[in-house]
């Protein structure tokens, strides 16, 4: 039975989201996403795994325990919710499902260890509903398909939230482990005929917080919500080997009102990458990435972005917000991807106040990415890249400050850059500055962007042009939603 002072833990727990939202407004000249549910300061059920048998050596299989204990909190989800705490220990477990009105909170010490036996990460469907999931994500070889609608195998991840509402992962930095070695090294020697299972996914699920935890190893993307509305991710340390494949930090994904703050992040690959769909089946879904705002990230990835917007970005992705990024020892800075066959749009984009240190590519746009799901795609099918702003970003042993590449016949517009200075490796002998197909302004920016398309200032004719810059208040004129549910959405002016 419970062995813990549950008053403790609530006084705590209500301390804690205090601590988060209770201050917004005391900082001056900051982006920030404020939540504000107050149910979720107090659930009025609690257990610990251990009543249902779990044992924490790091070798007990605890899947069942798991699953029967989410089980039994589902009765009082229409009771104000429930908790379920996991104490320090190892509890190594295969995937389980997260339910509405959940707090899962992980404390000091607690580590949930991700099985790596295949048959626990996977699961039998018989439904076509999955398989119009995995198309729509690229992720066709997921599925091992015999036919829509009839039996076949789909990769699942160790947490997944489906159709749920107000569920939280949280504690006391407790640990997330997906012990991903074994799945770089089957992924490596081609051994796997399925996509690897993500730490946390989460799908058509609103309201969600994951906060004050670390993330391990994850054999695929670390967080994914995709078809989401209002998420709020916060204080993560998110950390896998630099040659890890395919490990990003948070892919928010045809999703809208996501937050992503105060996180360290060192991966494999990209440390955030923002998408909504993969060709034709991101177009007919036509789900839009939009509403996000990613605020003061730190982080390294040696193969690939800070911050990637695509490439799969076929459904549109809007009113993306990045500040206070932080990124060092790296190959790209921000880049945009996308190719002939994408359709989708990106615009109205506000990045500011990047910090860059020996990153070997600053900025980067990829008009011929490539990559397709099948060969059905429509080379017609072109996409709208507009409204792009950079503005105060600074670096410091850059490699190339900008290689910008659209797509002829498709020309990139209204790209803005406003005081940028990025010093470049004097070694270095490439030009700073590449530009095809790309159009735009500039205006403080050393070295200078020798490029023909773009004018050399921005104020006061062409501020209009440049997204974020016309306005005073950045967040009002964007139209970013205010949830009845949770979401408000500041700019304190200094």
């Amino acid at each position: 039975m419970l062995v813990f002072d549950v008053g403790y833990l609530q006084l705590s727990y209500v301390l804690l989201v205090h601590a988060f939202y209770g201050a917004w407004c005391s900082v001056g000249g900051s982006l920030h996403c404020e939540y504000s549910n107050s149910q979720i300061l107090h659930r009025p059920h609690s257990v610990s795994i251990t009543e249902f048998g779990a044992v924490g050596d790091g070798v007990t299989l605890n899947t069942k325990a798991f699953q029967n204990a989410l089980f039994y909190l589902n009765t009082f989800s229409d009771k104000g919710g429930a908790k379920l705490f996991v104490p320090a220990g190892q509890w190594l477990t295969g995937s389980f499902d997260l339910i509405s009105h959940l707090t899962l909170w992980l404390d000091k010490g607690a580590t949930i260890l991700g099985s790596t036996a295949i048959l626990s990460l996977y699961r039998t469907r018989r439904t076509g509903l999955w398989l119009i999931h995995c198309h729509h994500m690229g992720e066709e070889e997921s599925c091992l398909v015999e036919g829509i609608g009839v039996l076949y195998m789909v990769r699942i991840s160790l947490m997944l939230s489906s159709q749920s509402d107000d569920s939280v992962i949280i504690g006391e930095n407790g640990t997330i482990d997906g012990q991903g070695s074994i799945w770089w090294d089957w992924f490596r020697n081609g051994e796997l005929n399925y996509t690897r299972p993500h730490l946390v996914e989460l799908i058509n699920a609103t309201g969600l917080i994951i906060s004050n935890l670390t993330f391990l190893n994850s054999p695929f993307w670390n967080i994914h919500p995709v078809y989401c509305r209002d998420v709020f991710v916060k204080n993560l340390t998110i950390l896998a080997p630099l040659d890890s494949p395919n490990t990003d930090g948070v892919d928010p994904d045809s999703s809208t009102n996501v937050c992503i703050e105060d996180c360290y992040i060192v991966t494999g690959d990209d440390l955030v990458s923002i998408k909504s769909g993969w060709d034709e089946y991101g177009i007919s879904y036509a789900r839009p990435s939009s509403k996000i705002k990613i605020n003061r990230l730190t982080g390294q990835t040696t193969s690939s972005s800070g911050i990637a917007i695509g490439s799969e970005m076929s459904g549109g992705v809007s009113d993306i917000y990045i500040k206070d990024l932080h990124l060092f020892n790296s190959n790209t800075g921000i880049r945009i991807k996308t190719s002939p066959g994408r359709g989708g749009y990106v615009r109205n984009v506000h990045v500011s106040n990047v910090k860059l240190d020996n990153v070997q590519k600053a900025i980067r746009f990829t008009g011929k990415y490539g990559e397709h799901p099948d060969g059905n795609f429509d080379t017609k099918a072109l996409p709208a890249i507009e409204k792009i702003t950079f503005e105060n970003v600074s670096g410091e042993d850059i490699g190339v400050a900008g290689l910008l590449e659209g797509i002829e016949g498709d020309e990139f517009k209204n790209i803005c850059f406003l005081n940028v200075t990025l010093r470049v490796k004097k070694n270095s002998k490439q030009a700073p500055w590449r530009c095809s197909n790309v159009r735009g302004y500039s205006q403080w920016v050393s070295p200078e962007i020798s490029c023909d398309s773009f004018e050399e200032s921005i104020f006061p004719e062409h501020s209009s042009d440049c997204f974020g810059l016309s306005e005073n208040n950045v967040e009002t004129s964007s139209g970013l939603s205010r949830s009845p549910w949770l979401f408000f959405w500041y700019v304190n002016e200094v």
